[in-house]
Formats: structure tokens, sequence, C-alpha cells
């Protein structure tokens, strides 16, 4: 897919972070956007200020871990713009600490928004994609959390790891069936987002109890770690750029900035020679850690 002029374009998570640098790169290419969020306030200054540049935008408040939400935002895509012709199942949330550590609330919330979220999103709109004919591409953010192994972020690893395995087998399958149906996964890095405070989102009824929010100085440490690397992370711009290269080249997996490769390729190394997991992605996940402090532009 290469011409993206006066086509619909669908981005959930679209009000922060990457889902917006997103939204607002497809306003610049000319698509009619439909920003999707959970976060009433946030989605309506986005939708305000994308359509301030003159784009046609339609906002609705999306909870992309209940099917019916994501049905309703399909519904209210074709009944407005008639189609739609690029979707980005971006949402995304973090919580939790070790494997076994973390809440089943954590694991519940996690799971729900990262992996049920993206199932949702293809549940609901690959049909409409399919029954419409023509050209189209998808585009699951994953992370390169969802490539490495090691230590931490239990639940936002085996969630990334769903949507990456997700992904292939959506790509595999649109392949075989013949369609001009692309398909990518976006496997960041550190990008400054708001995945830190994602717990601003986070619904009542799986909110942790009190004894389940006290946690080690071991993993305060860590989480205040991952912080500094996210605000010191790539912008988010950097990664929508790299993402609509890849789908205009057709490119499948999507990780940016380049110095996260190695990573990737550590833990392919550690199936090949039969290591043990996580030894080798550590020591390049600090050696590709350390540009972060320069983020790119």
């Amino acid at each position: 897919m290469k011409d993206f002029a006066g086509k619909v374009a669908v981005v959930t998570g679209a009000a922060s972070g990457i889902g917006r640098a997103l939204a607002d790169r497809c306003a610049q290419e000319g698509m009619k956007v439909v920003l999707a969020d959970i976060e009433q306030s946030a989605l309506d200054r986005a939708a305000a200020e994308i359509a301030a540049t003159g784009a046609t935008v339609l906002a609705v408040r999306t909870d992309v871990s209940k099917a019916e939400d994501v049905a309703a935002l399909a519904r209210k895509t074709v009944d407005t713009f008639g189609g739609v012709h690029l979707l980005f199942n971006n949402a995304g949330v973090g919580a939790g600490t070790t494997a076994w550590g973390s809440s089943l609330r954590d694991w519940e919330w996690v799971l729900g928004v990262n992996l049920w979220g993206v199932i949702h999103g293809l549940h609901s709109f690959v049909p409409l994609m399919l029954s419409q004919g023509g050209e189209g591409h998808i585009v699951n953010t994953a992370s390169i959390a969802g490539l490495v192994s090691g230590p931490g972020l239990a639940a936002y690893k085996v969630s990334k790891h769903g949507v990456v395995s997700l992904s292939e087998t959506l790509y595999a399958e649109l392949q075989q069936a013949g369609v001009p149906i692309g398909v990518s996964v976006l496997c960041p890095f550190w990008v400054q987002t708001k995945i830190m405070d994602a717990e601003r989102n986070r619904p009542a009824a799986l909110q942790n109890a009190p004894d389940e929010q006290v946690i080690s100085p071991e993993i305060a440490a860590r989480i205040a770690a991952v912080r500094q690397a996210v605000d010191q992370g790539i912008p988010p711009e950097q990664a929508a750029a790299a993402t609509f290269a890849a789908i205009r080249e057709g490119q499948f997996y999507v990780v940016v900035p380049a110095e996260a490769y190695p990573i990737a390729q550590a833990r392919a190394a550690d199936i090949l020679y039969h290591r043990n997991p996580g030894d080798t992605a550590r020591e390049h996940e600090a050696r590709a850690a350390a540009p972060a402090a320069n983020p790119a532009g």
C-alpha cells in the first residue's frame, strides 16, 4: 500500500504516544482518521487538534479490551466513511512485576488491552476489509519486549509475544488467501510515551488490592529505570515515520530504532545455539540502551 490520500485509517490508543503520532501522520498523508481511545478528554483534545489541520476526523471512545466496544468502533467507521483501509491496533498498557508476583488483575488488564485488544480489532475489522475488496494494511503494535527474553515485565512481555505471533499468523493467512492486505508488526524499543502512567486508565474492577501494590526495593528500582529509559527514548514521530515507510515497502517486522535489532538477534542466537534464555539478550539490551540518553530525532 503506497497511496494514502482520501483513504480511511483507524487508530486505537490514538490520544497519546505512538498512537497520536500515527494519527498525525495519517492526517498529513491526506487520510480520513478515526481516533479511538479510552481517555475521553485526551481523545477530544487530539481530535480537535488534528481537525484543526484540515483533516477529516472521527473520535470514538473505545475500550479495546471489550469486544462490543471494538465492534461499535467498526460500525461507526463504516457508517461514517464507508470502509477502512489502514488499521492500527496500537492501544497498550503496562503493569505487574514478576511472573509469580504480578496479581491476577495485572494479568487480566494487560492481556485484555494489549492482546485481546488486537484480537478484537482483527475480529471486527478484517472481515470488513476483505468484503470491501481492494488494498489495505494492518499494523499491530507489539514491542521489542515481544522479541526478547529476560527478567521483569512478565505480563507485558507475554502480551507482546502474543501480538507478534498473532501478526505472523495473520500475515501468512492473508498471503495464503491471495488478498492485497498487508500486515506489519511494530516492535519499538524505548519511545517517549505515557506507558508508565497507564494506571490512570485502569478500570476500577481491575485495580489491585492494597496488599498487591507493595513492591520490593529491587522491583521499584527496575520500574524507575524503565521510566527513565522511556523518558529518554525516541520521539513517537520517529516510530510513526518508520511504520509508514514499512507500509509502503510491504515490510513486516518494524524494529525501531535500528539499535534495537541486536536484541532480537541475541534471542534468536540463544535458540539456535542451545543457550539458556536471556544471557546474551541482556548484554545487547544494555548496549542498545546506551544511546537512549541521546534520543534520535
